[in-house]
């Protein structure tokens, strides 16, 4: 049966690869980003299904409107992926406030604000799955300079679990992966050189099969989703 899944952060890397899987899998796909042109070309390539561009940022109510009055054209939401995030890499010394209420406002606001224009539309059964990262996940290994970043995926780590709390009883699953080095632009802008063992479009292969059956096996939980022990 085909469903119909909003995703944030489509224009390139993960959330690209798993709007792509999703759309071959003949499901309907809102993918949002604030780059217009690539969410064009994201549209472009799909095969089948039927993937909705509307370019939006998340920081701003206006553009959350624009989601909203996107969606309310569907028959309502079988799923949420939240994956849109920025990052960034400096000493814990050396990053001004701004910079860590930048990541806040983006990495966990924006899904507050998406989530919170979105629940009317989420059907009984939905399934919301928040990415995070293992530089949010307790205990795993950090990297020096992701201070504001791991700062910001831990809070969407504590977010996932209250959203759980207070939809569990509406049948609404949340869920939060927190994902380890996967081989993406903002990883090569973060860490020059480094080569992840994963690829964007395995991981959005995972993520797509994740948001449609995950939900049977768990609910409010957050799981790391890492070959080694990556920050």
């Amino acid at each position: 049966m085909s469903k119909t899944i909003l995703i944030t952060g489509a224009s390139r890397g993960i959330g690209y690869e798993t709007a792509l899987k999703l759309a071959s899998e003949n499901h309907t796909v809102i993918a949002t980003a604030r780059s217009k042109d690539k969410l064009q070309e994201l549209s472009k390539a799909a095969n089948n299904g039927q993937i909705i561009s509307t370019p939006a940022d998340l920081t701003k109510p206006e553009d959350i409107k624009k989601l909203a009055d996107a969606v309310a054209g569907t028959n309502g939401l079988d799923g949420l992926i939240n994956n849109a995030g920025v990052v960034h890499r400096e000493a814990f010394m050396d990053t001004d406030i701004e910079v860590f209420k930048k990541l806040m406002d983006v990495n966990v606001y924006g899904i507050v604000r998406l989530t919170q224009a979105m629940k009317t539309h989420l059907k009984k059964g939905s399934h919301i799955l928040n990415i995070s990262s293992m530089s949010g996940y307790q205990g795993s290994l950090k990297f020096g300079g992701l201070s504001a970043y791991g700062t910001a995926k831990a809070a969407v780590v504590g977010l996932s679990e209250v959203m759980s709390a207070e939809f569990t009883d509406e049948n609404i699953a949340v869920n939060c992966l927190c994902i380890g080095a996967v081989q993406t632009e903002m990883l090569a802008e973060a860490f020059p050189g480094f080569e992840a063992p994963v690829s964007p479009q395995q991981m959005g292969d995972y993520i797509a099969n994740f948001i449609l059956t995950g939900h049977q096996f768990y609910n409010g939980k957050v799981l790391p989703v890492a070959l080694n022990d990556p920050g």
